[in-house]
């Protein structure tokens, strides 16, 4: 079967490495034709995470290479397609493919449509605001990394829905026993996620006056979202990353409770916990489902609550242990991809035997 996937951005934007590359080496081990053409390089993926000056020729030669493989997608089984074609365009694009009979499944983990349908600005609401409905509607199958998308492609009237976690590798996240004596609370993401650690600011000030702990920050660039405390600002990279995140004890994810957040897939907890540490994070979205409170970590809401979280961690080792280990056992069974790969082949092979079949 051959197969052109079409993901947003190149492998540096974390959507698309967790969503699509990841997964290309067992595809096309298990004889999936495939082709990857990215929406957008890696120099709009650092432009974005550094908030510089988009590359204006960089975007519009990636809308013109995805015109281009429009126009040749007739010479393939399935379109693999993350989100929507074309961004801040209405769906023409996905609409011309169902009149063509070409088959495709998009892929969603987070809540995009909202970027149009709650913009501030009517005209945008007017225009786009419903189309990412319009791409639900014509795909062979939607993919969707939690329930709340799947609840938005069920009310779109998408065809079929399916339910792919955001996973990692196991095989990349070795046991390791961290060596520092000081206590350490790891944060990883990029500028455009940093100012959520703003929702807990207050909360990490006073963990650390009580603690004298140590905030481990991987891939906030420049921004400083927490200043006046002890900090490790580090660059973040795909080879540095795990080890970055099993240099600490216990991993946040702090979110407010936002309809965008709620679209969210729990991509940094799962690393924790793949890493062994136990977690705190805000009960928004996914994150009620991926922790289990005083189990594999705990949910937090208020100041009070992020406080005697991180605390209690802070003066119970055995506990951070016990955690840690309940949510990597947790990880290996459900957030995985080694589990969830075979999942993504079946479901690009029946999407894709569609157009055979009809």
């Amino acid at each position: 079967m051959r197969v052109l996937a079409l993901p947003r951005y190149s492998s540096l934007g974390s959507s698309s490495r967790t969503r699509f590359y990841q997964y290309v080496p067992y595809l096309t081990s298990c004889g999936i034709d495939l082709q990857v053409m990215p929406l957008l390089g890696d120099d709009y993926i650092r432009a974005l995470y550094f908030m510089q000056k988009q590359p204006f020729y960089s975007i519009a030669t990636g809308y013109l290479n995805r015109v281009y493989a429009c126009l040749r997608a007739s010479a393939f089984d399935l379109l693999w397609i993350e989100k929507e074609l074309f961004p801040w365009l209405p769906a023409w694009a996905e609409e011309l493919l169902k009149v063509r009979g070409i088959p495709y499944v998009v892929d969603y983990d987070d809540a995009v449509y909202h970027r149009y349908n709650l913009h501030h600005d009517p005209l945008i609401r007017a225009l786009l605001g419903k189309s990412i409905d319009t791409v639900m509607q014509h795909a062979t199958t939607v993919v969707v990394g939690n329930d709340y998308l799947a609840e938005y492609a069920l009310r779109a009237n998408a065809h079929k829905i399916e339910y792919l976690p955001t996973v990692v590798d196991i095989d990349r996240y070795p046991i390791s026993e961290k060596k520092s004596p000081q206590f350490r609370i790891g944060w990883i993401g990029s500028p455009i996620t940093a100012p959520y650690l703003g929702v807990i600011k207050d909360a990490l000030d006073e963990v650390c006056r009580q603690t004298k702990a140590r905030m481990v920050l991987i891939g906030v660039g420049d921004h400083n979202p927490l200043p006046g405390l002890e900090k490790e600002n580090l660059v973040w990279s795909e080879d540095s990353e795990v080890a970055d995140i099993q240099s600490c004890d216990v991993g946040i994810m702090p979110l407010p409770d936002e309809p965008f957040t709620r679209g969210k897939c729990g991509y940094k907890l799962v690393q924790y916990m793949a890493a062994g540490l136990p977690v705190v994070a805000s009960p928004v979205g996914i994150n009620t489902l991926i922790v289990e409170h005083e189990k594999t970590g705990f949910l937090a809401s208020t100041p009070e609550e992020w406080v005697k979280a991180l605390v209690t961690l802070y003066h119970d080792e055995g506990m951070r242990s016990n955690m840690g280990k309940a949510g990597r056992q947790k990880v290996e069974k459900e957030y995985s991809l080694q589990i969830t790969a075979p999942r993504l082949l079946d479901i690009l092979t029946t999407a894709g035997l569609s157009r055979k079949s009809g």
